[in-house]
């Protein structure tokens, strides 16, 4: 028998739209929305994958753009969720959903998004969340920036850096013992920012791991350092360095023949960015 599916709405605002496959309850939730080097997008790619996750629905806002991504002949919604049961380290969790785009949230729509993202993880009692993102390399211009990339001050080294910022004390002692220093200073936008707000606000166990990474291309290379930063929450994901390496190369490949293609496109009517679909 085929569960209907479920859909939670705000009175006004995006509609977060689900099937009913799995419980939620007591879920982990891993947002990736697009950044620096679009690493979030090239990290989704390979934990939906590696964690077995299955498409579960998307969000809906007629603000949005009237476009749907193809993958493997499969049209899919901009904004999409995928859930699985993957081995998870955080205390009684069982489950991860993971939330993702390559749509660049118009900043008009951020907040309400983000309100209707919390009020949905409120009521299938979601247990925590991470969320995935990059900072600029010191020193490197992505040339066209989006408005929105994160000004991170932090000590540079020759390795890629990691940092991290935790909404609560108990996810701030947890990124320590991931070995992951905090940022000390800087400004977070747009998805990113407003989510770790928001969930500070509302006391969540709320976590965000932040890659240093080249603004000018995919950086493959920056999303698998994350990747592997993230074995102590998910040991399922414990891989080789070289086929992490290999799968994050040929995702980055993928991505750059596609954007490639967008700038031969000529140019859309609207002057918004945030129309732009990557990936």
């Amino acid at each position: 028998m085929t569960s209907a599916p479920t859909a939670f709405t705000m009175e006004v605002g995006p509609t977060v739209k689900l099937k009913a496959e799995i419980e939620l309850d007591g879920a982990l939730v891993i947002s990736c929305f697009p950044g620096v080097g679009m690493v979030s997008s090239i990290a989704a790619h390979f934990l939906i994958e590696q964690l077995n996750l299955k498409f579960i629905g998307g969000v809906q806002d007629p603000r949005l753009p009237p476009v749907c991504l193809i993958e493997d002949g499969v049209p899919l919604p901009p904004i999409r969720a995928y859930a699985g049961q993957p081995e998870c380290n955080v205390k009684d969790c069982n489950k991860v959903v993971l939330l993702m785009s390559e749509l660049h949230i118009p900043d008009k729509l951020v907040f309400q998004l983000v309100n209707s993202l919390f009020a949905w993880s409120e009521s299938e009692r979601i247990k925590a969340g991470l969320i995935i993102d990059a900072f600029a390399r010191k020193g490197v211009s992505g040339g066209q920036k989006l408005g929105n990339e994160p000004m991170v001050e932090y000590e540079d080294t020759e390795a890629i850096d990691i940092l991290g910022v935790g909404a609560t004390e108990e996810v701030r002692k947890r990124l320590d013992s991931m070995d992951i220093p905090l940022i000390e200073q800087g400004v977070l936008r747009g998805m990113t920012g407003t989510l770790l707000s928001e969930g500070r606000r509302r006391g969540l166990d709320l976590m965000a791991i932040l890659v240093e990474a080249d603004p000018r291309f995919p950086d493959a290379r920056a999303a698998a350092e994350l990747i592997k930063h993230l074995n102590t929450l998910l040991p399922t994901i414990e891989l080789d360095e070289k086929p992490l390496l290999e799968e994050a190369e040929r995702l980055e490949e993928q991505l750059v023949k596609m954007m490639e293609a967008q700038v031969s496109q000529p140019p859309p009517l609207s002057s918004e960015r945030n129309s732009m679909l990557y990936g």
